[in-house]
């Protein structure tokens, strides 16, 4: 299963079943859990953890330095869940101590070729990166989120739960969960409510979403006074209670 031409170094950690084509390169201090598929000329470096069943294609990079200024050669990590495919041409740079020190991905993420995950971001489970998306260091993406080909994150954003950006979307600010979000600079387009569907939400759920988006977005109310005006009412979706929380959580701003 590990190709003649490849190079594993002493002290790199594989599972069972893990398959490494080609030319692919795992350095020591490499932890791939079993069942992993890495195909040729592949680059895996630094502290960096994969999990199982995980396929990533050729000409990837990943646990190399973060491209950041202030780093020095601190001790920082990549950790990687189980079950991601991650496409040609991807890039996932290690943290920083400024970041707490990792990058991180869950289960399930789709990364499709040439997306960028840099120093210190958080995904999470079931995301779906299509082609050239490309995220800041310090960005936190929700489970299900879905970013356009060429979207861009600006650093220190976040992509709430089940959103989605068209593409060439420039997100500046935070991209609230279940929010349809394109343009450049990214503004809001409504509730996804395909993917929500899609994800097995309620009516009530969808319907009470769109109430409080039209709160937040379609009342002329400040960001303020919206908030305020959406914690007056009486809400049984536990999404709209999530999509409020975000919301007080920002530290950039809310796309509008």
């Amino acid at each position: 299963m590990i190709d003649a031409r490849a190079v594993i170094e002493p002290g790199a950690q594989l599972g069972t079943n893990v398959s490494v084509g080609p030319f692919s390169i795992i350095e020591s201090g490499v932890t791939i859990g079993d069942d992993c598929w890495i195909g040729p000329h592949v680059i895996i470096k630094g502290s960096t953890y994969i999990g199982s069943k995980n396929r990533i294609y050729q000409f990837c990079s990943i646990g190399d330095a973060p491209q950041h200024l202030g780093y020095r050669g601190e001790p920082t990590r990549v950790e990687i869940g189980n079950g991601n495919t991650i496409r040609e041409y991807c890039t996932i740079n290690r943290g920083t101590q400024l970041g707490g020190g990792v990058t991180r991905l869950g289960d399930g993420n789709f990364l499709m070729a040439y997306a960028h995950i840099a120093h210190d971001c958080l995904l999470g489970s079931r995301t779906i990166f299509a082609n050239c998306a490309s995220l800041a260091g310090h960005v936190d993406v929700g489970d299900y989120a879905i970013l356009g080909g060429f979207t861009l994150v600006h650093q220190y954003c976040r992509i709430g739960a089940h959103c989605i950006t068209g593409a060439g979307s420039v997100c500046i600010q935070d991209v609230p969960p279940f929010v349809m979000a394109a343009g450049n600079r990214a503004i809001p387009h409504g509730i996804n409510v395909k993917g929500l569907h899609r994800r097995d939400f309620t009516q009530d759920d969808i319907s009470q979403l769109k109430r409080a988006y039209r709160i937040l977005y379609r009342s002329g109310l400040s960001l303020k006074d919206a908030l305020t005006e959406l914690e007056s009412e009486i809400w049984t979706s536990q999404a709209v209670h999530e999509l409020a929380k975000f919301m007080h959580g920002s530290q950039r701003g809310i796309i509008r």
